[in-house]
């Protein structure tokens, strides 16, 4: 589905692990492989916290197949420039 308010990207991705909360008062963790992306940006960590469409808290389990998406509001952007072609 497009919005027309923004502009996105969108990436399924893998689930690469959860990371248990190192102390009571931390989150568990959710990693993210992002294919395509430079070597030091593959993984993004994010709190294992999702609210599903009931309102309840849920997480994520190993493997799952997530949407990383990469969104703008159009003033926020710029036309990209084209590569000169050399002859």
């Amino acid at each position: 589905m497009k919005c027309p308010k923004s502009l996105r990207q969108l990436c399924p991705e893998p689930l690469k692990k959860v990371i248990p909360s190192p102390h009571p008062d931390l989150p568990e963790k959710a990693e993210i492989a992002v294919e395509g992306a430079d070597e030091l940006y593959r993984e993004i960590r994010i709190e294992n916290t999702l609210t599903d469409e009931k309102g309840n808290e849920v997480k994520l389990k190993p493997g799952a197949q997530v949407e990383v998406t990469v969104e703008a509001d159009p003033k926020d952007t710029v036309a990209k420039q084209k590569a000169a072609k050399n002859h």
